[in-house]
């Protein structure tokens, strides 16, 4: 069968055997919809049932390993402070690589309720809330700066990229020896410091929906995950942060 094929001979994953049943699938609903001659061969198709995979972990930083990232690059000098600055943001917002490499100084609010407006997946914008301490490394960020100059540059005054910003979160990620084996082996990414943001805010007391605003996450089913990494947390008497 083909995709008992995909599985053993060409040693595809379960998701790859996945997509490929859907793709039959809808060749099959296009064929009854076309060709009725074939609609009873075309539902047996459609019942083929995909195959179960094991939901990936939610890999998060807990509270100390967070700090020690945030405390890697020397604030003293000018490039440090950026890094840090760039950290604490990522962790602040639980924002994509890409959405803070595009964050401009006029998206930012630092009066007496700072924030910080995100454009996110699909063009769609966010406002998320910055804590106190980091508008106050942000404020002296962006000094001298014009409100059209992007929030984080490099040494030449171009805008970072998301490869950039990765490169730089992985770099501070190394020094961290997580209890997290698979964090470890993997390494830290921006994404592990948005799983991180969620996991916190939860701890901390957020409810769901309002940290599904804060992460643009279009479903709630999408946060869910981080309310039942909790749950397991608590199940194996984990302290919270």
């Amino acid at each position: 069968m083909f995709l008992a094929d995909i599985e053993s001979v060409r040693s595809c994953s379960v998701a790859t055997r996945n997509q490929r049943l859907a793709a039959i699938h809808s060749l099959a609903r296009f064929i009854g919809l076309h060709s009725p001659e074939h609609l009873a061969w075309g539902i047996e198709l459609r019942a083929i049932p995909f195959k179960k995979t094991a939901e990936p972990t939610v890999g998060y930083l807990e509270k100390s390993d967070m700090d020690a990232v945030l405390q890697f690059f020397n604030r003293k000098t000018l490039l440090g402070y950026r890094n840090h600055a760039l950290l604490l943001f990522l962790y602040n917002t639980g924002a994509r690589a890409d959405e803070a490499a595009h964050v401009h100084v006029a998206d930012l609010a630092l009066g007496r309720s700072p924030s910080v407006r995100i454009h996110g997946k699909g063009d769609k914008i966010r406002i998320c809330p910055l804590w106190p301490h980091t508008a106050d490394i942000l404020k002296h960020l962006v000094i001298k700066c014009a409100d059209d100059d992007h929030l984080f540059r490099n040494a030449r005054g171009t805008p970072l990229t998301r490869f950039g910003i990765y490169r730089l979160v992985q770099k501070a990620g190394a020094s961290v020896s997580s209890s997290d084996l698979t964090l470890r082996s993997r390494g830290i990414s921006p994404h592990i410091i948005r799983h991180t943001t969620a996991v916190h805010l939860l701890r901390a007391g957020v409810d769901i929906n309002t940290i599904r605003a804060w992460l643009g996450h279009v479903s709630i089913d999408t946060t869910n995950i981080y309310a039942e990494v909790d749950l397991e947390m608590k199940a194996k008497g984990k302290r919270p942060v």
